[in-house]
Order: C-alpha cells, then sequence, then structure tokens
C-alpha cells in the first residue's frame, strides 16, 4: 500500500487536481440528469415607477402585491426585488415583479381575479412604463 507521505509535493498536487477534477466531473453529469422543465407559467413584469411616486406609495404597492399573490389561488411563488435588467433604459433596474403559477390554468384564472382588481386599484396609479413577458414549457 502506498502511503500519502511518499508523494511529493507535485504528486499530492496532481493527485487533488484529479480528485477535484472527478468530483465536478460527476456534480455535472449529476447536474444534467436533474435539469428540470417544469410546466409551471411564470410572469415577469419590468418597470418604471410613475413620476412622482412616494417611498410609502411604492411600499403600498409591494404590499399590495403581497396581498394579491396570498389571495390569488395557483400562485406558488413571488419575487419583487430585481438585481439587474439590461437594456436601454437604466430605470428599469431593481423594478420587477415575477409570479410563478403551478399552470397555464391558474395563470389564465389570475387576470380579471378578484384579487387581480384589488391590486390593480394600488398598482396602475405607481406605475410607469413597463414591459410583461410571460413563460412555460407548456
Amino acid at each position: 500500500m502506498i502511503e500519502w507521505k511518499q508523494f511529493s509535493k507535485s504528486g499530492k498536487a496532481l493527485a487533488a487536481i484529479a480528485v477535484l477534477g472527478a468530483v465536478f466531473g460527476v456534480g455535472t453529469l449529476v447536474g444534467a440528469a436533474n435539469l428540470q422543465k417544469p410546466k409551471s407559467v411564470v410572469h415577469v413584469i419590468t418597470f418604471m415607477w410613475a413620476e412622482g411616486t412616494t417611498p410609502a406609495k411604492k411600499a403600498e404597492v409591494m404590499a399590495a402585491t403581497e396581498k394579491m399573490a396570498r389571495d390569488t389561488p395557483g400562485l406558488t411563488r413571488l419575487w419583487t426585488k430585481g438585481l439587474k435588467v439590461q437594456g436601454p433604459k437604466p430605470e428599469y433596474a431593481n423594478n420587477a415583479i415575477v409570479m410563478e403559477f403551478e399552470s397555464m390554468d391558474a395563470f389564465n384564472k389570475y387576470a380579471g381575479s378578484p384579487a387581480h382588481k384589488a391590486w390593480y386599484d394600488v398598482w396602475i396609479p405607481a406605475r410607469g412604463e413597463s414591459r410583461t413577458h410571460d413563460i412555460t414549457n407548456e
């Protein structure tokens, strides 16, 4: 049996690199095998606040957004803090609302629902220019 202390420093380094490479390779294969393509619907809104929207009004909009999400059947996830928005309008940076719906049916029922209408009463006056993207694998 060969003992670890018999290896030179460079031999130990090569052995460590080989082990790390094997671990990385296995991790990559496992990650690729775990790729998911859910059938949920993701609703992405990037926006600018309307001119003059106060911090208090912004907080009210975010609270109304959370209430709407809790009151909407089939809306399973909500994100409200954008990290980066690319494009010609830097005003969009950090202004995003993303909702995930469990199915196309849940997404279709959301538009025009009582919870959606109540949210719009707060959201629309504070919203400036916006872009919406709806994404699914269905």
